[in-house]
């Protein structure tokens, strides 16, 4: 048994536990994937260049839903007027209408615990858009919290059927600090208030306007090069690496302590 405080890593890592609150098969929590298939779709899958989108992709854990549901909004604001078909998978079910307005919410059967001075930001999977339907955002304190929370998504087109095929995402999440948002004390400065910083941004705006007038040149070294890569690298124009860049994440799996039983 480790000696640290709960709220400190030590190798064991951070404790973040789901608790199965419910009957039949629980839906399954992963890390989250770096790939997104409409980013592989783009031309000459250039969308997979952009390093921010794939460590976005990755940051969170999803869970997936354990059965194939689709829904339909006629534009009202009854619990009737969104209907709610399941076509693969056993019960219990996780998805109903249950707060009216064209939303589809999904019942998480789990009952989270986060360390101490932690919450659990719950989302809808990042980068990944869905025609129809936008997920809503909440922040849950899963460190004494004893009741389990919904995802809920927001049906934004009357008449058309959404469907959330069987292993799909239906929510993302992302454990945070409480408090850590309010300790930032911004600022907006003029570029020339630090002038290591301006000479950065000077040097990085040379290099990106004479990458782009060679560019179209055949041969040309930019030609040649196709795109810079010095972010992907974690390099400025003068090629000092930063000391902490990442390139991605390493989320753990979850254990199943059920499994061992």
């Amino acid at each position: 048994m480790s000696d640290s405080p709960p709220d400190q890593p030590d190798s064991a890592g951070l404790p973040f536990i789901a608790h199965h609150v419910s009957e039949g098969t629980p839906p399954a929590i992963v890390p989250a994937p770096h790939a997104r298939a409409w980013m592989s779709d783009t031309r000459d899958a250039f969308a997979n260049r952009c390093l921010p989108l794939l460590i976005a992709n990755q940051a969170g854990w999803l869970v997936l839903s354990s059965s194939a549901v689709r829904a339909r909004w006629d534009g009202g604001d009854a619990l009737g007027n969104l209907e709610v078909e399941h076509t693969d998978g056993e019960p219990p079910f996780l998805a109903k209408s249950h707060f009216g307005h064209g939303i589809l919410t999904f019942t998480l059967p789990y009952l989270f615990r986060t360390p101490q001075g932690f919450n659990l930001l719950v989302r809808g999977p990042a980068n990944h858009p869905k025609d129809g339907a936008s997920p809503l955002e909440g922040i849950v304190e899963t460190d004494w919290c004893t009741a389990t929370f919904t995802m809920n998504w927001k049906l934004t087109r009357p008449g058309l059927w959404v469907t959330f095929a069987r292993g799909e995402p239906i929510a993302m999440l992302v454990p945070q600090r409480r408090g850590e948002l309010e300790a930032f004390a911004p600022e907006i400065r003029g570029m020339y208030d630090d002038p290591d910083v301006a000479r950065s941004y000077a040097a990085w705006r040379e290099s990106r306007a004479q990458f782009l007038e060679e560019l179209p040149t055949p041969e040309s070294p930019a030609n040649r090069k196709g795109w810079q890569k010095h972010y992907v690298h974690g390099q400025g124009p003068d090629g000092i690496t930063a000391p902490e860049h990442q390139r991605k994440l390493a989320l753990r799996t979850f254990l199943d302590r059920n499994k061992k039983r």
